[in-house]
């Protein structure tokens, strides 16, 4: 996914309005998987906090370490797969779709839809 941002000048100052992705406005390199990422440690966050769980608890429930807890809930999930993540959201509790569909783009994106 490529940078598209908007500028513009309000009030004397320059705004730019991002793509909807941060990491890719940063242009890290796959910012689709990065975000993707951070929408299911974001959804991790909210069921712990919900739950009430310690970080203790919460590692032995999701079947990781409590390092890796600590670590994943101040931002640093480089070191989980997606996969992992799903699996760890699963074990809170969560159902977890995957839908596929073609695109008439020649490179398809990621996308993570929370139904509330």
């Amino acid at each position: 996914m490529g940078k598209r941002t908007i500028r513009r000048v309000i009030d004397g100052i320059e705004v730019e309005t991002g793509s909807g992705n941060v990491f890719a406005d940063l242009g890290l390199r796959d910012a689709d998987k990065l975000k993707i990422k951070s929408g299911l440690v974001i959804e991790i966050t909210k069921a712990l906090r919900k739950l009430g769980l310690t970080q203790v608890e919460a590692a032995r429930r999701m079947g990781i370490a409590q390092p890796k807890v600590s670590g994943m809930l101040h931002g640093d999930f480089t070191n989980l797969s997606e996969r992992k993540l799903m699996d760890c959201l699963n074990r809170l509790g969560y159902d977890i779709e995957i839908k596929l569909k073609p695109t008439a783009a020649a490179l398809g994106h990621l996308r993570l839809a929370v139904a509330r």
